[in-house]
């Protein structure tokens, strides 16, 4: 199949071509790379693909597409999509941007979780695959035994997002932001040493996170020693965007709409470079103990671990450092709630560029192409 590539020197598109160069996804495809600025530039796997970048504006040459893979955002969806679709085009788009996923012809995709709900689609013929939130993506992976089960009745799920959440130049801002501290505490951490006030040394520290030689033109604020508790557009409920698709999201990816699971919660930003956590409180359709909930989360997919919730277990493997550039999808922190034996907290974390963005449209179109993942 000829696959038109787009936005694949980003962040999630960086990670992407490295896990289609890892599983070998390049040999079953015939790959044009396009770009909005680099066309006419040498491509790159150039000997088994076009020479040259192609224009990513370009509706004739992309027409000429079988499947066109895009994580270039969704300013380039909203302007290139239906103009391809108003020429005839009838490919299959895979996209990581959010512009169509709650479009009625659009699926959105996590194959562990909705495999038969994305067969469905391609025997009807729909040609819309769209790439979920990354916390949604990572929520349902991890609870998918649970869901599979139907054992869930509500979620409240506090997320904890990284910095690469935002893109690039976030990540490089945050660094920027822990250089420019550790310049200007030189003076407060010599004082400490000399046996300054500890109220002293946080008072400096807090009035250099304050003042305006800190880079904040991505966040708006320092991240860096501090957090941001809203993500995405104002709703004007009181609730993010980013936290209304927890709910919108899963319940189409589980194709429950018509009958939702509440999920909802409040999602921050903080100073961690790559990989989101979540902590959960869930309430379950009937009593359990953690135990017999373990066992059927382990049954839900083959990443998800369940970790023992032991301190040092914990410490070991659900941060962010533990998971970062991994599949794993592990979960702890698992134990009845003193409200009531149908309520468990849970604490889970993943790699956000991978399961929640890159990894999905992989496999999605290793799916189209060859029929299997």
């Amino acid at each position: 199949m000829r696959v038109g590539i787009i936005g694949w020197r980003g962040m999630v598109g960086s990670v992407l071509m490295e896990r289609m160069r890892a599983e070998d996804d390049f040999a079953l495809i015939e790959p044009t790379f396009f770009s909005t600025t680099q066309a006419g530039l040498s491509a790159p796997l150039a000997s088994h693909a076009h020479a040259l970048i192609c224009d990513a504006n370009d509706i004739a040459v992309l027409s000429g597409m079988d499947v066109i893979l895009t994580c270039q955002g969704g300013a380039y969806t909203e302007r290139v999509h239906p103009r391809l679709r108003a020429a005839g085009w009838g490919g299959y788009w895979i996209d990581a941007a959010s512009s169509l996923r709650m479009q009625p012809e659009a699926v959105i995709i996590l194959d562990p979780v909705n495999r038969d709900v994305i067969d469905a689609a391609l025997r009807r013929g729909q040609r819309d695959f769209i790439g979920g939130n990354c916390t949604v993506s990572l929520l349902l992976l991890a609870l998918a035994g649970l869901f599979k089960a139907d054992l869930i009745e509500w979620i409240s799920s506090m997320t904890y997002q990284a910095a690469s959440g935002a893109g690039a130049a976030n990540m490089r801002e945050l660094v920027a932001q822990m250089a420019y501290l550790g310049l200007e505490s030189g003076a407060p951490i010599a004082d400490a040493d000399a046996g300054a006030s500890i109220l002293e040394f946080d008072r400096a520290i807090a009035t250099r996170l304050r003042v305006a030689g800190i880079p904040v033109a991505e966040f708006g604020q320092a991240l860096a020693g501090n957090l941001i508790p809203w993500i995405d557009s104002d709703l004007g409920t009181g609730q993010s965007r980013e936290e209304w698709k927890s709910g919108a999201e899963a319940n189409k990816i589980l194709d429950r709409t018509e009958r939702p699971i509440a999920i909802d919660g409040v999602c921050v930003r903080v100073g961690v470079m790559r990989c989101h956590s979540q902590a959960l409180t869930i309430k379950l359709r009937r009593p359990m103990d953690a135990a017999a909930v373990e066992d059927v989360l382990r049954g839900g997919n083959s990443w998800v671990r369940v970790i023992q919730n032991t301190r040092d277990e914990s410490m070991r493997a659900l941060t962010p450092l533990a998971v970062s550039g991994t599949m794993d999808i592990p979960i702890g922190r698992i134990r009845n709630l003193p409200m009531g034996p149908q309520y468990i907290s849970a604490f889970t974390v993943g790699d956000q560029l991978l399961w929640g963005a890159a990894e999905p449209l992989r496999r999605m179109l290793r799916l189209i192409v060859s029929g299997t993942i």
